[in-house]
């Protein structure tokens, strides 16, 4: 071997050591966004002051369709990209966290012909009309029970906090037994949502919209259930039958972190592998970054720093996973001084944006 062949191959030995070491930090790919209304210039401004330059929006939907045209959204798309914010994810009209006592359209949800075939048709057209506006994704419920919540406690500074204590709830004579649905038992929930994935999921893959389910919130006791409904995507084992009824990368979950640590018996522990488990599956399509103080049946939502779920982890875990998307602040805390929240969604703006950027200089 010459000294020039005896030089090449010496470097070439050395080469990966030396690239591992000038290697740069794997980039943090999620984005701050919210989910807060209404879609307006003043709320477009307040979001870009902030830093906040992903959402979901709420387009107006003119002349009353019951559902948002190209046009629709794409004025609303307009208005967005004017405030140099873009419009990652809508809300439909309908399937909203509503509880089915006050739902506008709840056809889909009480399984009424046809109601629900009319609804479910808007929303193939609003799949498609999303498609063409060139917005990616459409968020949604599947609720009867809406956000069951009890009487608000305090928090700090003289703010309140929203609360869940199954225990009180069943006492308080707030809830009637019964909503409108009736007795929903577990199978009849699941032919209800299966009914519209078979019809809505084909029609997202094909047009490659992200439909994005949020989960029940709070999760309720199996079988026995709430209101006689048994919440079947309260537990994470729902949520994995959910995602296999009909598979599609475009299938997928609003994964409401609050939400789901609500469904544990010890989140602060439990809560990463379940984000390990829906983000390596690329099953994340929107987060919900709210933090929590408690259990399930037993809770209070609270600020992102004073929680019992370790959110420097958690930020690191979608990290790790390759989490894409909006990671958005929500349900924040009350104060009188605050009547739109919009000190609260500020701080939580800037905690969220501080990890961020802290994670995306890690290794």
């Amino acid at each position: 071997m010459n000294r020039r062949q005896l030089l090449a191959s010496t470097a070439a030995a050395a080469l990966p050591a030396a690239a591992q070491r000038n290697t740069a930090p794997k980039k943090a790919l999620m984005k701050l966004g919210c989910q807060s209304g209404p879609t307006n210039a003043q709320r477009l401004q307040f979001f870009k002051r902030h830093s906040v330059n992903n959402i979901c929006g709420y387009p107006e939907d003119f002349g009353s369709k019951g559902y948002y045209s190209v046009e629709d959204l794409s004025r609303c798309r307009d208005l967005c990209e004017k405030h140099g914010v873009r419009l990652d994810v809508i809300a439909p009209p309908y399937l909203a966290s509503s509880h089915i006592d006050r739902t506008a359209r709840p056809a889909i949800m009480l399984g009424k012909s046809p109601e629900r075939e009319r609804d479910v048709e808007h929303m193939q057209l609003m799949i498609r009309n999303c498609a063409q506006a060139g917005i990616p994704s459409i968020k949604y419920n599947m609720s009867i029970l809406g956000v069951l919540r009890t009487e608000r406690t305090p928090g700090r500074g003289g703010s309140s906090y929203s609360t869940w204590r199954l225990a009180e709830a069943k006492t308080s004579g707030k809830f009637p037994p019964l909503t409108k649905a009736g007795p929903v038992p577990a199978d009849l929930y699941w032919e209800r949502i299966t009914w519209f994935l078979e019809r809505v999921i084909p029609v997202a893959n094909e047009h490659k919209i992200r439909m994005a389910c949020h989960p029940h919130d709070p999760g309720v006791p199996p079988v026995e259930g709430f209101q006689g409904v048994d919440a079947v995507l309260g537990t994470v084992d729902g949520l994995k039958r959910f995602l296999s009824i009909r598979e599609s990368p475009y299938h997928g979950l609003n994964f409401c972190q609050g939400t789901v640590s609500e469904m544990l018996r010890d989140p602060g522990r439990e809560i990463f592998d379940v984000i390990r488990y829906f983000g390596s599956r690329n099953k994340i399509f929107n987060v919900h970054f709210r933090n929590i103080r408690g259990k399930r049946d037993s809770f209070q939502e609270v600020y992102p720093d004073e929680g019992d779920i370790d959110f420097v982890k958690a930020i690191m875990v979608y990290k790790e996973v390759g989490y894409p998307y909006m990671v958005m602040p929500d349900h924040v805390p009350q104060h009188p001084d605050d009547p739109r929240g919009s000190q609260a969604f500020a701080f939580a703006y800037g905690y969220i944006r501080a990890l961020i950027q802290a994670v995306d200089r890690m290794a």
